[in-house]
């Protein structure tokens, strides 16, 4: 890989990841688009690392708050104050996201890498996203999260194992669904996103370093996921306080045709 690829890989994962439109399906169409070796999953999360340094750095007030709050919680035993019950639905979410990544590893590694697959999830998932942010009212902040909510959204992370699904993106349309504010749904998303993101790159990150030619190149991925990662989440949380997701659903519907136009085509 060169570091070429590896740069342009990076703006693709920090570009995506935390936009509604699956970085899973980007990372791993773009080398088939483009005639690319296909780097591997392990590469891919490893890329996450440059998100996650982008999502700790953005939110490091709230992370600072938060594990205070934690820590406060674990000495005291008692859950008092908006921080502390923060960390518990964000616990709550966080599990069911992770049990799925321990149970369908091996399927994420092959399986679910088919293009076709990752198409129609995009389609699929597109229209699903538009219906619920059109329709659903934006009446609830995040400081009305309750645990039922928190669950909910943790079950719908798990379907992000799918390429094409996107976690942001199912996260989101479950809180929309659920009826929370465009934003609350965003920085919740984004929020419960960084215990299983840092999760997986802790696993995978030493299987890049293994398989990946040169450390160099992934040092240039992910710094550009990282600062792309940081301009992604600095737009969207500005664009859809104003106009929704509608311009996402659109995008996914469009690349999803494409892709698999592509493959009946027998253009690949």
């Amino acid at each position: 890989m060169t570091l070429f690829q590896a740069a342009i890989l990076g703006l693709v994962q920090g570009l995506t990841e935390f936009l509604p439109v699956s970085s899973s399906a980007h990372l791993a169409l773009a080398p088939w688009l483009l005639g690319w070796q296909d780097p591997g999953l392990a590469f891919d999360v490893a890329l996450h690392l440059g998100t996650l340094i982008a999502l700790l750095w953005f939110f490091r007030a709230e992370w600072k708050s938060l594990i205070i709050a934690a820590l406060r919680m674990v000495r005291t035993r008692r859950i008092v104050g908006e921080d502390q019950r923060r960390v518990v639905l964000l616990l709550i979410a966080t599990v069911p996201g992770g049990l799925a990544g321990k149970l369908l590893d091996d399927y994420a590694e092959t399986t679910f890498r088919s293009p076709a697959l990752m198409a129609s999830m995009l389609i699929i998932m597109g229209v699903v996203l538009w219906t619920v942010d059109r329709s659903a009212p934006a009446d609830r902040p995040l400081d009305a999260m309750q645990p039922r909510h928190a669950l909910a959204i943790g079950l719908a992370q798990m379907f992000a194992l799918l390429p094409g699904v996107s976690r942001s993106g199912a996260t989101i349309t479950a809180g929309r669904g659920l009826r929370f504010d465009r934003k609350s749904a965003a920085v919740f998303s984004f929020l419960m996103s960084m215990p299983i993101t840092a999760a997986a790159v802790i696993f995978k990150l030493p299987d890049a370093l293994r398989t990946t030619a040169s450390v160099e190149a992934l040092a240039v991925g992910v710094l550009a996921a990282a600062l792309s990662g940081w301009l992604a989440i600095t737009v969207l949380l500005r664009y859809v306080s104003r106009r929704g997701y509608g311009i996402f659903a659109v995008y996914r519907v469009a690349l999803g045709a494409l892709v698999l136009g592509l493959i009946f085509a027998g253009g690949r």
